[in-house]
């Protein structure tokens, strides 16, 4: 059966349908004849979908509204909302973010509570338990409680909105998964939006970003088979003679401002009624499968040049988050306008928010703009514990573990009662992953720079715990607000201090012409060693000794270079007072970044154009060291020396189209898994390119190091292992591709599929194709500037994006540039559900409008929200 498309699905503004049980697809399984079958599907499938879609034109009466709400949206459906006070602006919010996207925050809340199994069953019951471990929601709760009355009545605000759109859209009203979901379980009821929902998702975004766990489990387990040397050569310390950091000199900086009261602290579808979610190896994947992977390509770019460089005579900024590829995307692009801008409704201000949050997470105002990257500093700890008799040991005594059950509801099944211990060093992990059980089944320490058996330990059985700073309550809910308000860079600064989790680089530019960057986040001071091991939990002295002061954090204003570079590479050299990480990304984007600045610079004045041209590279640093190695090196087979004869020709772009790009990178998957895992008693993670980027480049300076003997190959130097990468590369792909080299593709190899965060990976055919989309292909590459991540020994298709790209002119708002990796709306079928992947796949920009005039212009739809009777 042909599926109509997305642009065939088009009447946005069919009149709103009373609340109704969903018409379930399963009446396909009941029509005697395919013709018949056919004309129902078609017709239950477009008035399920079709019923959900947002109303755009007109008048909607909402209780709860002071004053008449305009809400305009362009082309592709992004809104810019129109407000008198701010009670109705983040009502308005909610609202509009409910239209377009209700299902991703329904589903985003079972997520960080811990209650995907009231959704799908017990197939989601090792992801629950993990997550009620962590306690994000009780967190969140804690730091709701927290706020100040001013920004709680935001999130209120906010709640209410999201509420007044569920009073009206319940089941395949509110969105076309709840007919799906109702196939397996009917018994769903959509509950009331909370501020607690909405500030829990920060914690999801801090796990998407949490870096350096995944280094640490890798070496503990890898301790058990290799020495401390091994592991060493596998986890380089930073090039600092190489690539360069974010700030090289810290700056004398304008005083913290005070921050104000507004921002303190193959089946048919009716199968699907026994759907079994796809599974993953483990539960850690699983986590990052929901919510974002902080494995291979997770970072970010952003870059900020003075008005000495420009054109215009004043700043421009660009900024790119890499996250996890999702459909829809994370990002939701909205304008939040006060009708009269003052101080009792002060906001202006447009960018890039997240679907459930209130405000503008990344994006301008009037004044100043900001963008984040990750800061890849370590926020996160194991702790080996001794555990005996319902307690731990600490400093010689047994301290009762803190423990508490919760109730897991599960769709279908019996209720599961869980019950969680915590540590002064944070809840235990063990048991519920196979990573940190591993660990605790053979424990290693690192201490002092080396690495070995606990030797001192007490008695009892080991258990690990995870101290993570996102598992404190912390200031982030309100730090919005306060970048969203901040008209100068004291204000940011003050913004910065509160934004702690997740850590993240942020960077400045002003339309006075200044431009900055701080560090914000809670960044632990360490005990008795550096956290780059698991550590001895008995003992207090590897306790964190608190927090880094703001005031001694890195900051750079107006710096002489002209602009500043981020890219998730080590933001001071090493002779800071502080220890921030020994797992930094390497900088190869960031060294590209600079590179092409100072050319561009060289050139001429900087555009918005030249910007984006820069977020466009595809330079793959690793293919030129490919290229050198491979000179003088001929295997005498037809085939793979005409492989290796496109590498001498190839300029290093991993451009779409590029026969040289394809053979390049297998080549460079191939030779990593021979150095590293094939043949290996002891394989290697290949999880991070980066890292593996320094590894290969300097045993490719030393020809006699042991990794180029692998016995199991019949390899018994450098040459040989290249020549079998080389050969190993073309028969790889000429099965993916054929024999001719001139025909392969890099893009068809390296393609994007947009796949849906719950029912695309359902396990059923039809139904995934309802919701996912592609393949597209893309170019880049990881550790790429135009940074499109896969992982090594695991295929070659795209896993983590650029999930947008913004640059701002602060010489002319308008004609700043944004795009998102697929669009504003949530709905299948919807016109604007990937409307602006395919800009996106050539890395193109489309209008940012912000003045008043420039919204008008733009607008193809006006709706006015208006108090109810």
């Amino acid at each position: 059966m042909s599926m109509p498309t997305d642009s065939e699905i088009v009447d946005e503004n069919a009149p709103r349908r009373s609340v109704g049980r969903t018409i379930g697809i399963s009446l396909f399984s009941v029509v005697a004849t395919v013709t018949v079958i056919a004309l129902i599907a078609v017709s239950v499938l477009v008035y399920n979908v079709q019923r959900s879609f947002p109303q755009l034109e007109g008048t909607i009466e909402l209780q709860g509204l002071a004053s008449d709400v305009t809400v305009q949206r362009d082309v592709l459906g992004v809104p810019t909302i129109t407000a008198q006070t701010t009670d109705d602006l983040f009502y308005a919010e909610g609202y509009v973010h409910a239209q377009d996207r209700f299902w991703e925050m329904d589903f985003r809340r079972h997520v960080t509570s811990g209650r995907l199994s009231e959704l799908f069953g017990e197939s989601q019951l090792g992801t629950d338990r993990f997550l009620r471990t962590l306690g994000w929601h009780e967190i969140a709760e804690q730091e709701v409680s927290a706020l100040d009355e001013t920004t709680r009545s935001y999130y209120e605000a906010y709640a209410r909105g999201v509420n007044a759109y569920l009073a009206e859209n319940d089941g395949a009203d509110a969105s076309f998964e709840y007919a799906v979901l109702a196939l397996q379980n009917d018994d769903y009821e959509i509950e009331p939006w909370t501020a607690t929902d909405s500030v829990a998702w920060l914690k999801a975004m801090a796990w998407d970003l949490r870096t350096n766990i995944g280094d640490e489990t890798e070496r503990a387990i890898l301790a058990s088979t290799l020495s401390s040397d091994e592991i060493d050569e596998l986890y380089p310390g930073y090039p600092f003679d190489e690539n360069p950091v974010i700030v090289p000199q810290i700056s004398d900086a304008p005083a913290v401002a005070t921050v104000s009261a507004a921002a303190t602290t193959g089946s048919d579808i009716s199968s699907a009624a026994s759907i079994e979610w796809t599974e993953v190896d483990g539960v850690i994947e699983a986590v990052s499968a929901l919510v974002g992977d902080a494995g291979e390509g997770i970072g970010s770019n952003s870059w900020v040049v003075s008005g000495t460089t420009t054109e215009s005579g004043l700043p421009l900024l660009s900024n790119d988050p890499h996250l996890g590829a999702a459909l829809p995307s994370v990002w939701y692009q909205i304008g939040l306008k006060c009708t009269t801008v003052s101080e009792d409704c002060p906001f202006n201000v447009s960018g890039f928010s997240f679907s459930g949050l209130p405000g503008v997470v990344i994006g301008h105002n009037d004044r100043v703009a900001w963008g984040f990257t990750n800061l890849t500093t370590d926020v996160t700890d194991l702790y080996l514990q001794k555990i005996e008799d319902g307690s731990y040991w600490r400093d010689g005594e047994l301290v009762p573990l803190e423990t508490r059950t919760e109730t897991i509801k599960v769709a279908g099944g019996e209720d599961v009662q869980l019950n969680i211990q915590t540590t002064d060093n944070g809840p235990i992990v063990s048991g519920l992953t196979d990573d940190f059980t591993a660990i605790a089944a053979a424990p290693y320490v690192g201490t002092d720079g080396t690495i070995t058996e606990p030797t001192d330990a007490p008695a009892g059985d080991y258990a690990v715990s995870l101290r993570w700073t996102a598992l404190e309550p912390g200031t982030t809910a309100a730090a919005i607000f306060s970048l969203n308000l901040a008209q100068n860079f004291e204000d940011f600064r003050g913004a910065a201090e509160q934004f702690d989790v997740p850590a993240q680089n942020l960077i400045y530019a002003d339309v006075d012409g200044n431009i900055g960057y701080q560090t914000p986040g809670r960044l632990p001071i360490r005990g008795a060693a550096d956290g780059s091991m698991p550590q001895p939990g008995w003992d207090s002295a590897f306790d964190w000794q608190g927090y880094i002061p703001f005031e001694d954090l890195p900051v750079s204003y107006n710096p002489d270079e002209g602009y500043i570079a981020t890219a998730n590479n080590a933001i001071v050299g090493e002779d800071y007072e502080y220890f921030l990480t020994s797992d930094w990304d390497y900088g190869w984007r960031a060294a590209r970044i600079t590179d092409l600045l100072d050319r561009k610079i060289a050139e001429g004045p900087l555009t918005v154009e030249s910007m984006r041209a820069i977020m466009a590279d595809n330079e793959f640093w690793i293919g030129k060291r490919l290229i050198a190695a491979y000179l003088d090196i001929s295997v005498d087979e037809t085939g793979p020396d005409a492989a290796l004869a496109l590498l001498e020709q190839w300029d290093a772009q991993n451009s779409a189209d590029s026969p040289a790009a394809a053979y390049a990178n297998v080549l460079w998957d191939e030779l990593a898994k021979n150095l590293f895992t094939r043949g290996r008693e002891n394989p290697a993670p290949l999880s991070d390119q980066a890292r593996l980027f320094l590894v290969v480049d300097e045993l490719l300076a030393d020809p006699a190091s042991p990794w180029w003997t692998n016995e199991e190959l019949d390899v018994a130097n450098q040459q040989e292992m290249l020549e079998l990468s080389a050969k190993n590369a073309y028969d790889t792909l000429v099965d993916l591709a054929g024999s001719n080299p001139t025909a392969w593709r890099w893009g068809d190899l390296h393609a994007l599929t947009l796949t849906n965060d719950s029912f695309g990976t359902s396990g059923i055919a039809p139904i995934e194709y309802l919701f996912n989309r592609g393949p597209y292909p893309v170019g880049g590459g990881s550790s790429v500037v135009n940074a499109t991540g896969w992982v090594v020994g695991s295929g070659f298709e795209t896993v983590t994006v650029p999930s947008m790209r913004m640059v701002v002119d602060l010489s002319d708002l308008d004609a700043s540039g944004w795009n998102n990796l697929t669009g504003a709306s949530g709905h299948t079928y919807h016109p604007n559900y990937v409307d602006q992947t395919e800009a996106w796949q050539n890395a193109e920009l489309s209008p940012w409008p912000f003045t008043r005039q420039a919204i008008e212009d733009a607008t193809t739809h006006t709706l006015t929200l208006t108090p109810g009777q």
